[in-house]
């Protein structure tokens, strides 16, 4: 998994630290212009201009306090806060049972994979697991999710397309307490993030998980796309104001130079990145260490 890490932030890398390194080797001392060139690189890295900005302001700070003008250190610092804004705790309720999740995004971020592969992490660690299939709105999406079922040998409950999304997840609730599952995961329908009338509907499925938990602990966690940069952003901030999120799946990292969403989501909003996705299989997801994506990021 740590070679799949590394592979799948390829090309963030060659965008971002590849360009850092060669600013490094073009400066002879540490000087206004060598920031100057990092700002662009954060920023087309899809760091976004507010968390790029105080990147360089701790970035100068640290300059400063060591008393140094050698560019190599750049990169020792540049690595130490980018770790920090990226330590935020992952909810502590996903290592506690039972649990339920309900999972929210955009259309096309790739949230039944994501289900997929959380369903396999929970799997892996010698727990039950029923899904839950109340995205009844997209054609075939139920039946989508019933063939990640079967692949991986859990229950599920759904309904016919066009059902009420609230009815499917008070069903799912109900037979996940009556059967003592460990795990309830709630698909969702695809989104909008601008639509009011679907936002809205978020908000009814929500209340319906938070009235029928039967001593479940519930944590939202929202898929963002990013090969979208910047625009996840905006997802992440509506789908925050709506239902809360507790934390972030950040799908299709192996397919994007812009793997920086992850520091602007964490320092602009706060919000922790709990799994990373390097792949297609249900076992390519990558629990989110701060320290190791670094390393990976920096790692040749």
């Amino acid at each position: 998994m740590l070679t799949k890490l590394k592979a799948g932030l390829a090309k963030t890398r060659q965008r971002f630290i590849n360009q850092v390194e060669d600013v490094l080797s073009r400066h002879p001392r540490i000087n206004p212009e060598l920031f100057d060139d990092l700002e662009e690189i954060l920023i087309a890295a899809d760091v976004g201009l507010e968390t790029s900005g105080r990147i360089l302001e701790s970035l100068r700070e640290k300059v400063k306090k060591n008393r140094t003008d050698r560019p190599e250190k750049i990169r020792e610092y540049l690595k130490e806060i980018i770790i920090e804004i990226l330590s935020l705790p992952a909810p502590p309720a996903l290592d506690k049972m039972p649990l339920a999740i309900l999972v929210v995004g955009v259309n096309g971020v790739g949230k039944t994979t994501s289900i997929a592969k959380l369903t396999e992490y929970y799997k892996s660690k010698g727990h039950s697991c029923l899904l839950v299939a109340a995205d009844t709105f997209r054609a075939a999406a139920v039946e989508q999710l019933v063939i990640w079922s079967k692949r991986l040998g859990v229950d599920i409950v759904g309904n016919r397309e066009g059902a009420d999304p609230g009815a499917v997840v008070f069903d799912g609730m109900a037979a996940g307490n009556a059967r003592h599952t460990d795990v309830v995961i709630i698909d969702t329908a695809g989104r909008l993030h601008t639509k009011v009338n679907l936002m809205s509907e978020l908000k009814k499925v929500h209340r319906v998980c938070n009235r029928n938990l039967g001593g479940r602990s519930l944590v939202n966690l929202l898929v963002l796309d990013a090969t979208t940069g910047q625009n996840a952003l905006n997802q992440a901030r509506t789908f925050q104001e709506t239902v809360g999120v507790d934390g972030i799946i950040l799908a299709k990292l192996d397919g994007t130079a812009r793997g920086g969403i992850a520091l602007a989501v964490a320092d602009r909003l706060r919000l922790p990145v709990v799994w990373v996705g390097v792949g297609e299989q249900p076992q390519d997801l990558r629990f989110f260490a701060s320290r190791e994506f670094v390393e990976a990021l920096f790692d040749d």
